[in-house]
């Protein structure tokens, strides 16, 4: 294009000093050779916006193409994930831990309600367990005595158990994730 444009300049140079010296036969030649150019400019210019055009056309039908294959590997993911699930499993045990939730509440609010704990229900409920103490003494003949008293907090090897549980579950669920990826990449 840029030579073009040199080559049409040099040429309206050259048809108006023809045109000062009165050569008016050559100077319509030279007019007629520039507006060809300008012509040929024109088509070059359209053929580049064609092509151009062609271009973004091409690059979307990529995009979607890129678009299929993704929601064909969500597909395949999703297909996977149920076949790990088992949908009719976890629903049933869902419905089963919403109910023993619903007991757990139930029995918990009629607790409080019954008990109504504050700072004085507090002393009560030490001195009852000191006398449920004594009548499990005194039904067990003494034998509840050499058992030892039950600490609020969990024995070490019960945390060691519990740990060592989330662990393992840390590890399934980096198992699930690694095949999980590897059915994205793969």
């Amino acid at each position: 294009m840029d030579g073009l444009d040199q080559a049409t300049t040099r040429a309206r140079q050259s048809l108006k000093q023809l045109a000062a010296k009165g050569d008016v036969k050559s100077a319509r030649l030279l007019a007629r050779e520039v507006v060809r150019t300008n012509k040929q400019k024109q088509r070059l210019t359209m053929s580049k916006a064609r092509l151009g055009s062609i271009q973004m056309q091409m690059q979307h039908q990529a995009s979607l193409v890129k678009v299929t294959g993704t929601f064909q590997k969500s597909t395949e993911i999703m297909k996977a994930s149920n076949a790990l699930v088992k949908l009719p499993q976890l629903s049933a045990t869902m419905r089963e831990m919403s109910a023993e939730m619903m007991k757990s509440g139930i029995i918990s609010e009629m607790i409080d309600d019954t008990l109504d704990l504050d700072e004085a229900d507090s002393e009560l409920e030490d001195e009852a367990d000191e006398e449920v103490d004594k009548v499990l003494y005194e039904l067990t003949d003494g034998k509840l005595g050499l058992a030892g008293t039950v600490k609020d907090s969990l024995p070490a090897t019960q945390q060691k158990e519990d740990e060592e549980a989330d662990i393992n579950t840390e590890a399934e669920m980096q198992r699930m994730q690694r095949e999980l990826q590897d059915l994205l990449t793969g």
